[in-house]
């Protein structure tokens, strides 16, 4: 076992490029198993994706376009939302690229003329992912890939996503932990086997994991440099700008770099004069706010308010509450903690896939997810007090780094929450009035997962031996692994999936 140890540390970059590739093969697998045009809204993301790729910006919500309507209408599957048993030889139709032209032709021009009809309320959502994803399409069509792989090209973006995210994860371990050997491979372990779901749909959920990674290693290097370079200020700056031209919800994670900020002011303003920061951070807040303004102004004149999000209300039903309307909220209730709580978590470790009209879920495995969440977040915030652990001073800013950045993500879906009277919308529902989708957590993954390896470290310290401590985070990585394909297997039979895709049409 010491000699495996050994292996580790001599070799730990080739280790981390090992999971790296681990987590492109499970985002591969998995994104080929599950069929097109998931129950999270991917028809609404798809249909971005292509109006990106031929450089059309949404100046409005705008109607479904031809080409969208006519893949959902070739490639889509019943499976997610119905169960066999609704129809009549109580099987799934066979996928309508493989009926006669003329029956293909007729349920397909059908199909298409009602997507057509319908308002893509996604249409004011920021514009980072789906023009990255826009070009990777258009790289796929100058290689000649066409139909339902065209689309599952795009999907696969998300294996270099992931694989990218891992050595994310590596690098901000290697800052956190420098002196341990072990340490710097259970960020990026954890992160290999991450079983969101999120990977494996077309949706701009995937890049906030990996933009506010990026930002969270310069806002972390920041707080160690005695004197942060301008181009460090420059490419975090613009890696925050770039984590809210992902997902709307991520602009709360600016607070962290607030954060951030602050404590470096401070721990200067105890050794000398602020003068060599205030370059630094003048370039970092300029880079961030002025790109973010000229989305702002973009949405201003396009959409009439400064997210976007005005119309998208709107087709939703959903209207906002006066603050003093959200005080009598089931969220303040034991009760409706119990509701949002690991419901929240379960979904952020597993995502929100359904098949069948049914949670691909285990409740044994939900209730690990949000049980050891929530303890691996208390036993890293009580490993922080100063006379548990022998940290750094630079090692405890970071862990509480890491701490706000989950902690003002939690507090923001719950402020959606409690700050929406949701109509006859079906979820949230006025009946259940809660955020729980864990997806709207991605941006913090990776300094969720810092603070899981923390806790972990915290526990690994009370253990002499070693053996026990490889057995114990082994464990969880096993129960992971083995969970989530258990979770997804029926996905595999799928006979709408990459696997049994014909002829492009």
């Amino acid at each position: 076992m010491k000699a495996a140890l050994r292996f580790a540390i001599r070799h730990q970059r080739e280790l981390v490029l090992l999971l790296c590739a681990i987590a492109a093969i499970r985002v591969f697998m998995f994104s080929a198993a599950f069929p097109l045009f998931n129950n999270v809204d991917e028809q609404a993301h798809v249909d971005l994706v292509m109006k990106y790729a031929r450089g059309e910006v949404p100046r409005d919500l705008g109607h479904y376009s031809p080409e969208s309507a006519h893949h959902f209408s070739v490639y889509g599957t019943p499976e997610y939302f119905t169960a066999p048993q609704q129809f009549k030889a109580n099987d799934f139709p066979p996928p309508n690229w493989t009926l006669p032209t003329e029956q293909r032709e007729g349920a397909v021009n059908r199909n298409s003329a009602w997507w057509q009809s319908n308002q893509n309320h996604e249409s004011g959502e920021p514009p980072l992912y789906y023009a990255i994803a826009g070009l990777w399409l258009n790289l796929g069509r100058v290689l000649g890939i066409t139909g339902g792989w065209l689309l599952y090209w795009v999907r696969f973006l998300n294996v270099l996503l992931a694989a990218v995210l891992v050595w994310v994860g590596f690098v901000v371990a290697k800052l956190v932990f420098p002196d341990q050997p072990v340490m710097p491979l259970s960020l990026p372990l954890l992160l290999a086997v991450w079983p969101q779901t999120t990977f494996y749909s077309i949706q701009s959920d995937a890049l906030s994991p990996l933009c506010f990674g990026i930002a969270f290693i310069g806002l972390i290097e920041l707080l160690g440099a005695e004197r942060p370079s301008l181009p460090l200020a420059i490419w975090t700056g613009l890696a925050l700008a770039a984590t809210c031209l992902v997902k709307t919800t991520n602009i709360a994670l600016l607070l962290v770099a607030g954060i951030a900020l602050i404590l470096k002011i401070r721990n200067l303003t105890e050794r000398g004069p602020l003068r060599p920061l205030l370059a630094s951070v003048v370039a970092l807040i300029g880079c961030a706010a002025v790109t973010i303004a000229l989305w702002f102004a973009w949405n201003v004149h396009t959409f009439g308010d400064l997210t976007a999000t005005g119309s998208k209300l709107d087709f939703l039903g959903w209207t906002r509450k006066p603050v003093s309307n959200w005080w009598p909220h089931p969220i303040f209730t034991l009760h409706g903690m119990k509701e949002f709580w690991p419901e929240l978590m379960a979904s952020f470790w597993r995502g929100e896939f359904i098949w069948h009209g049914t949670r691909l879920a285990s409740q044994a495995t939900d209730a690990f997810y949000w049980m050891s969440s929530t303890l691996a977040i208390a036993l890293a915030v009580i490993s922080l007090l100063p006379r548990l652990t022998k940290l750094t001073a630079f090692q405890r800013e970071a862990f509480w780094l890491a701490f706000s950045s989950f902690a003002v993500v939690v507090l923001s879906v719950a402020i959606l929450s409690i700050a929406f009277d949701f109509g006859l919308s079906p979820y949230p529902s006025r009946e259940h009035p809660y955020f729980t989708s864990g997806r709207l957590l991605n941006g913090a993954a990776v300094p969720f997962f810092l603070l899981y390896c923390q806790a972990l470290n915290y526990v690994f310290s009370l253990i002499p031996r070693l053996w026990p401590r490889i057995i114990l985070f082994g464990g969880i990585v096993l129960f992971i692994i083995v969970s989530q394909f258990v979770v997804n297997r029926p996905a595999f039979a799928s006979r709408y999936n990459f696997f049994h895709l014909s002829q492009p049409l």
